[in-house]
């Protein structure tokens, strides 16, 4: 049976505010107030777990989001680093028309013994349930009084030396550091904005999109995977090139790119193999069932819709939601 450890290397405490309008610069009343603990690897796990797939979700964590938590050191998913004076709040507007604002909090700075910390609980839990992939997800931190990121190549040399499948989901500077390193890793999932800002790219076909992708494929990564918003998602490896989309109302596109990397990797392995078509066509489904919703963690994955999949799509199509570097 296929085992997934995920790392959440800057964790948060989601807070989403239901408002039937938001009027800035006057005070809002909320409708409903959700708290949830978060941070895309914890958000990736817990979509995970809703399949019966056996994975456990590595974090640090300060003392509100340990008592979050639950308890402070597992409930069966969640894996604690207790050693942070807080947790990083991350704040979700969600009004009456669909609209969706995010005041997200940087990454805390972590103190290098909390970072060897985490480093490990994930090789511990990744040994412990003899992990196929090893997901590395979300903001990446600084490490206190240098700031410099808090080094991935321990975790992805660890994952190399054991035969496990890295995916990385970050952006931004740290996604750049990242891809000095793409010969350890097996996944690397940007979304096009990311990507177009990665390879200093304009994206405004399909055909865009798979130039850019391919380029950090030759550097080294076995599977790019794509999230293109209302345009589907795309990925691309060694066995081709696969465009799937799903269609949903829009409600909250918050945690839309977790569920649908949760989608692809159950969808995608197989016993021990990377059946990537298969990884697509769920991505697609859940990522749609994620922006149906209003909270940010997937419940009922039951409910997803089902998936279009196309084998080389037309490379000629315009997308909705073009991207610029």
């Amino acid at each position: 049976m296929s085992a997934i450890v995920t790392v959440t290397p800057a964790a948060a405490i989601d807070q989403t505010y239901h408002l039937n309008s938001l009027r800035l610069g006057e005070v809002n009343r909320a409708s409903s107030v959700g708290t949830e603990l978060s941070g895309k690897g914890v958000n990736v796990a817990r979509a995970i777990a809703l399949s019966g797939t056996t994975v456990s979700a590595v974090l640090a964590l300060g003392p509100d989001g340990v008592l979050l938590a639950g308890q402070p050191e597992r409930d069966g998913l969640l894996a604690i680093v207790s050693g942070m004076d807080r947790t990083r709040v991350n704040t979700t507007v969600l009004d009456a028309t669909g609209a969706t604002t995010k005041i997200n909090e940087a990454p805390i700075p972590l103190d290098p013994a909390v970072w060897s910390a985490v480093e490990r609980l994930a090789e511990s839990e990744c040994r412990r349930l003899d992990a196929d992939w090893l997901v590395i997800s979300g903001s990446i931190p600084t490490v206190a009084g240098t700031g410099a990121f808090v080094d991935l190549t321990g975790l992805l040399s660890m994952a190399a030396d054991a035969g496990i499948r890295v995916a990385i989901d970050t952006a931004g500077a740290a996604l750049a550091e990242v891809v000095a390193h793409l010969n350890l890793v097996s996944l690397l999932k940007p979304n096009t904005h990311e990507l177009a800002e990665l390879t200093g790219r304009s994206l405004d076909t399909i055909g865009d999109v798979v130039a850019a992708a391919s380029e950090l494929r030759v550097d080294g990564c076995d599977i790019m995977y794509v999230s293109m918003g209302a345009d589907g998602a795309l990925a691309l490896s060694s066995d081709g090139l696969w465009h799937a989309r799903a269609y949903a109302r829009v409600v909250n596109t918050a945690g839309a790119g977790d569920a649908s990397l949760a989608g692809f990797l159950v969808g995608s392995t197989r016993d021990g193999e990377v059946d990537v078509p298969a990884g697509l066509a769920l991505a697609a489904s859940w990522g749609a069932l994620s922006v149906s919703q209003p909270t940010t963690l997937l419940s009922d994955i039951g409910t997803a819709p089902l998936s279009v999949l196309v084998k080389d799509p037309d490379l000629g199509i315009a997308l909705t939601e073009p991207a610029h570097a």
